[in-house]
């Protein structure tokens, strides 16, 4: 049998001895790796004096509500401008300048108002026209003009009001241009092509829409953004109720798992495929009805990006190109089953195994609620205090001249500034609204309190998912030591194995995490590096880039899976990290075929696991959201992108799967280690009996002497 081989090489060291007095996870034991506990609790402490800093200098109004050229909120409560939500350009042609892409504010006056101006009405006409025009035009002047002493000149030169008003519409509450499209591409303001300004210019609304698109270098993303608000404002509470069908599906499965483990497997493999096979038949249906259809040849490539993503759903090849992805998936499957057969029984075996320690410990099914919670504080932490740090800057205030100017660009105080050499100077200047920065130390050292924040959300979300890797290792390992099951379990194996877990090895738990953080931060880094040069056109810094990307992704594999089993040993010994990495190691190499057979044909049949409950509640979401479903056509909610939610339902569903099976994964994985522990220390003697249970040493044409089995 494959899983009896022995490997006598000795620089893997030595195999376990046998001890009489071991019987589980050792109970006495010292604190480890002290000194990366005392780093890590002087790290947190620095994390919380960022965060404290970070909440006292940020405005996180500064990402709500846009800003006027006097850094005022639009729209703010308790504010002179809760009613005047919506900003409002003077001269929205000064947008297309190449400042907004350096600094992202227009290099005009910016004005507070209630609303969008709805019509074409230029300064002149407003002036001479009825009292009417006067005061609607007076709203979008700035605060206690004397519109109706001044002349037009005047007010222009001043720059006390607008030149002219077009038809605008609200959108991420700004004023932009209500820009529509003629024949043959011709842009249009309302019926009109052109606009005469009262300065002389005639406006063409072609440049009304080169200026509207770089007024908001991220004006696009807003707008799905926004949509994509729309959209969970719409299906919130269908989407909380496919995510309690996925918890309930996952818990249906790993009940079913406890008492039918074998049926369960077979069952999960072929509904798998049988989900796959329906994908890949459903792609090829939409690809066949879209033949003939105006305009459903065209190219993923030729259309481009584009914000409203159903119009992919309307072009043959992305049909096309989801079915040769599932097909691809489902013949790998199948190709992986045929070679493994003969190894999926033992690796059942093991799941059964694996089925009854979580039954006998059945509060380790709610730990991940625990771990799920800790993770949700760590990431409530980090985005707030991230926020926080990005809207800590302060206002900077620009010269914006008309006309030659020595000081144009030139840091002003707006308070001061019309009482200045510089106004004097520069008659046509005006001291606006720039962006948010500053010159303090703070400021300067901003950057690095950003990555110091993303580097502790790494190393705080990493220890966490460490202490419940330790904790469920070391519940498993009682249960597994345990030679009369369940009479000889502790009691609370849970609850014993957290408190030795924090009480005596936070220090290698942080050590663990700090490693691994350390690789995602490089690669965190390395997308970086690759996202700036990403136009750039040496050839060979793109090639670097990109293997060493490729390197610690693999090297972040590496880890996660050495930390899992120094963990497991940890957990059983209460040694240090260094010392039972290098024990579990050993132990793996020592035995690397049955790691092949067992290990990774059980993490493959976990993975099917989740697969198929992520199909199940996928297709019935996908079919529900996009109104297919016709006994419950008119409760589904009318979306823009019904994609929306049911991506969301589907990554969820896959978090819920992978929280349930993760327990599972440990299980297995702990009760691997301890079973290739048990065939090192025992040989099935009346003095040196095996712990594993009666099927795997059928399994192994193995026994125990006078019949002492497990169970």
């Amino acid at each position: 049998m494959e899983l009896d081989e022995k490997n006598p090489d000795p620089k893997y060291g030595e195999s376990r001895k046998f001890d009489p007095s071991f019987k589980g996870p050792l109970q006495n034991r010292g604190c480890t790796d002290v000194l990366c506990c005392l780093l890590f609790i002087l790290a947190l402490l620095g994390y919380f004096a960022v965060g404290i800093l970070a909440w006292s200098q940020g405005d996180p109004r500064k990402v709500i509500y846009p800003t006027d050229s006097r850094g005022q909120f639009c729209g703010q409560a308790g504010t002179a401008l809760e009613k005047k939500p919506l900003l409002f350009y003077f001269n929205i042609l000064k947008c297309a300048s190449p400042l907004v892409l350096l600094e992202f504010q227009c290099p005009t006056t910016q004005l507070c108002v209630e609303s969008c101006p709805n019509r074409h009405l230029t300064l002149t006409k407003a002036k001479s026209g009825p009292k009417e025009d006067q005061d609607y035009y007076k709203q979008f002047c700035k605060e206690n003009t004397n519109f109706t002493e001044l002349s037009s000149p005047v007010l222009l030169s001043s720059g006390l009001c607008p030149s002219m008003l077009i038809p605008s519409k609200a959108f991420t509450r700004r004023c932009l241009p209500a820009l529509g499209t003629m024949k043959d591409g011709v842009v249009t303001v309302g019926n009109m092509t052109t606009l005469d300004a009262d300065d002389g210019r005639s406006v063409n609304a072609s440049e009304l829409l080169e200026a509207t698109k770089k007024s908001n270098v991220v004006v696009e993303a807003r707008q799905v953004a926004m949509r994509i608000f729309e959209d969970y404002t719409q299906s919130w509470y269908w989407i909380l109720l496919g995510l309690v069908i996925a918890m309930i599906v996952s818990l249906i499965f790993i009940i079913l798992l406890r008492f039918l483990a074998g049926i369960m497997v077979w069952i999960m493999i072929i509904l798998v495929i049988a989900v796959i096979g329906y994908g890949i038949f459903h792609c090829y249906m939409e690809f066949a009805s879209l033949k003939g259809e105006p305009g459903a040849d065209v190219t993923i490539y030729d259309l481009g990006l584009q914000t409203d993503f159903g119009v992919y759903l309307q072009i043959r090849q992305t049909w096309l190109a989801f079915m040769i992805i599932l097909a691809i998936v489902e013949v790998v499957i199948i190709l992986l089953l045929i070679f493994l057969r003969k190894r999926i029984l033992i690796a059942i075996a093991l799941i059964k195994e694996a089925s009854r320690a979580v039954g006998h410990v059945i509060s380790s099914m709610f730990y991940p609620l625990l771990t799920f919670v800790l993770l949700a504080v760590v990431i409530a932490y980090w985005a707030v205090t991230a926020v926080f740090l990005s809207t800590s800057n302060e206002q900077v205030y620009k010269v914006f001249n008309t006309s030659e100017c020595e000081y144009a660009q030139q840091t002003c105080d707006p308070m001061a500034f019309n009482t200045s050499n510089i106004s004097a100077q520069c008659p046509g200047a005006e001291c606006l609204f720039a962006f948010y920065g500053g010159e303090t130390l703070y400021h300067k050292y901003l950057i690095l309190f950003q990555f110091y924040n993303v580097f502790l959300f790494f190393w705080c979300a990493n220890f966490v998912t460490a202490l419940g890797q330790v904790t469920l290792a070391g519940a498993f390992a009682s249960y597994y030591w345990a030679f009369k099951k369940p009479e000889d379990i502790p009691s609370y194996p849970i609850f014993s194995s957290l408190g030795r877990a924090l009480r005596y090895h936070t220090g290698s738990l942080a050590f663990g995490s700090l490693i691994l953080s350390l690789v995602q931060v490089i690669r965190v880094i390395l997308e970086y590096l690759d996202h700036k040069l990403k136009g750039a056109q040496n050839k060979f810094a793109k090639f670097l880039l990109s293997c060493m990307k490729c390197c610690f992704w693999c090297l972040e594999k590496c880890i996660k899976f050495l930390n899992r089993n120094a963990y497991i040993m940890i957990a059983i010994y209460g040694k240090s990290f260094c010392p039972s990495a290098r024990d579990a190691f050993f132990l793996l190499m020592r035995n690397i075929i049955r790691v092949a057979v067992l290990d990774k044909v059980t993490d493959f049949l976990l993975f099917l696991g989740k697969l198929l409950i992520v199909g199940i509640v996928g297709i019935f979401s996908f079919f529900f959201f996009s109104g297919r479903i016709k006994a419950v056509e008119d409760a589904a909610p009318s979306l823009n992108y019904y994609w929306v939610p049911i991506l969301t339902v589907v990554v969820g569903s896959y978090l819920i799967a992978h929280g349930f099976f993760s327990v599972y994964a440990m299980c297995v994985d702990t009760l691997f280690l301890c079973f290739l522990e048990d065939l090192e220390r025992n040989d099935g003697s009346a003095e040196r009996p095996y712990f594993m249970s009666q099927n795997l040493l059928s399994l192994l044409n193995k026994s125990n002497q006078e019949n002492k089995s497990v169970e």
